[in-house]
């Protein structure tokens, strides 16, 4: 599992997140995404590098979602893997999160 910071042009502070949304990643994980939103007002999450999520992963997106709302802060998904859009599809949670659900071309059918 790994994990990247950056300052976007905007201001935001943005996550990528590299490795799987797994229960055996949660602890850290969910430190991660805590912290991030608590940094600033504004996460970009980017997922287009997760390979697996599994429920706990869901929960701790909706986890980093509601701890955002309580804040008064944005937190968006810049970018979903096949992984990602199948689980938060499977939920059918797509409004909750709010974000568009980008497949990028060469996924494309």
């Amino acid at each position: 599992m790994e994990f990247a910071t950056q300052t976007t042009t905007d201001g935001a502070t943005r996550l990528t997140v590299d490795g799987d949304l797994t229960i055996y990643h949660a602890t850290e994980i969910r430190q991660r995404l805590i912290d991030g939103i608590r940094s600033g007002p504004v996460l970009e999450l980017d997922l287009s590098h997760v390979g697996e999520m599994d429920t706990a992963g869901f929960q701790l997106l909706a986890l980093a979602k509601r701890e955002a709302l309580r804040l008064d802060h944005a937190l968006r998904i810049v970018g979903h893997s096949l992984a990602v859009r199948e689980v938060i599809e499977f939920f059918n949670m797509v409004a909750f999160f709010g974000d568009p659900l980008l497949i990028p071309a060469n996924e494309r059918a």
